[in-house]
């Protein structure tokens, strides 16, 4: 069973021909969680979550997507909600504003951490705003490190630079993630707001050199490479898809990749991960691509479910 930890909101998504905002279940964690459950993939989530209606409309979808909600504990307070902005060209990331101060997932704190974790959880996933408010991000940051090399961890940074105040505190702090983590994946949007400067290749051996098994580097339209340890690279492309928008498009490939890596027994040992042959790893990310562009075809984050994945391999 795969852990996701991380924050549970309401995303505003703007429906452009009424001028009107829908409100939808969201924060990249949470997505994840969803898209492993529609996947058929063991998953549980872990967010304090408040007791208002948002809050119970969160916990309702992911018991509707086989999400276990075990490590969900409900708390007064309000739920953070985001606004999205869809851009005007395809090509272009959307646009959040949070609004979080003092609400029931931020205020995660290391007091509410799981003492102990049952063994049937294997992977830890980790990402997004969760690790930049506090206090939630000192608190998951403390169960990465407690977790760290005794299961495997999964990060996936979703940066949202909106709600940085300091690039090089974050990008400090990123770096101590990358020690403790065995799968990486990032955008190259990401990767260019972290390091403009410097090439994506030198940047994953020394990643590799701190531990990493296993990085993913997203292109959006253009498909994606994976880069193990044992120095195996490969790429695939994405599928032309009517793109509706891409919110939650790297967020369902994620969660595909785990779940291919899950279902050909490869994710829970860093050996396995840093061995996947060419083929494995290829295979790996024109899943997760199929996946995204599944995503894409519609609006707003909605993963692909497995037999919607087993229609368009057809």
């Amino acid at each position: 069973m795969i852990l996701c930890c991380g924050e549970a909101l309401i995303d505003f998504v703007l429906l452009a021909d009424v001028r009107a905002y829908r409100p939808c279940p969201g924060g990249s964690v949470f997505n994840i969680a969803v898209g492993l459950g529609r996947l058929g993939t063991p998953v549980a989530f872990f967010c304090k979550v408040s007791n208002d209606f948002f809050g119970d409309m969160l916990v309702e979808t992911l018991l509707q997507n086989n999400v276990n909600i075990e490590h969900c504990p409900r708390a007064p307070g309000e739920t953070t909600l985001a606004f999205v902005s869809l851009p005007n060209e395809r090509h272009q990331e959307p646009q959040f504003m949070f609004y979080a101060n003092d609400t029931v997932d931020r205020n995660l704190n290391l007091s509410d951490l799981p003492s102990n974790l049952p063994d049937e959880i294997m992977a830890l996933h980790f990402g997004s705003i969760s690790l930049v408010m506090e206090p939630c991000a000192t608190s998951l940051e403390s169960l990465m490190k407690r977790e760290s090399r005794m299961r495997i961890i999964s990060l996936d940074p979703n940066v949202r630079p909106s709600i940085i105040s300091d690039k090089a505190a974050y990008r400090d702090r990123f770096e101590k993630w990358v020690g403790l983590v065995d799968i990486l994946r990032l955008s190259m949007a990401d990767l260019d707001w972290l390091y403009p400067a410097i090439e994506p290749e030198k940047l994953i051996q020394s990643w590799f050199a701190q531990g990493i098994s296993l990085c993913i580097l997203t292109r959006g339209a253009e498909g994606a490479t994976g880069y193990t340890d044992n120095g195996t690279i490969a790429s695939a492309s994405a599928p032309q898809v009517e793109v509706a928008d891409t919110v939650g498009a790297g967020d369902t490939f994620m969660a595909a990749a785990l779940t291919f890596l899950h279902q050909k027994n490869l994710l829970y040992q860093r050996e396995s991960l840093r061995n996947l042959s060419e083929d494995q790893l290829k295979a790996c990310l024109a899943f997760a691509n199929r996946a995204a562009a599944i995503n894409c075809s519609r609006h707003g984050a909605d993963p692909p479910t497995t037999l919607e994945m087993e229609a368009s391999d057809s």
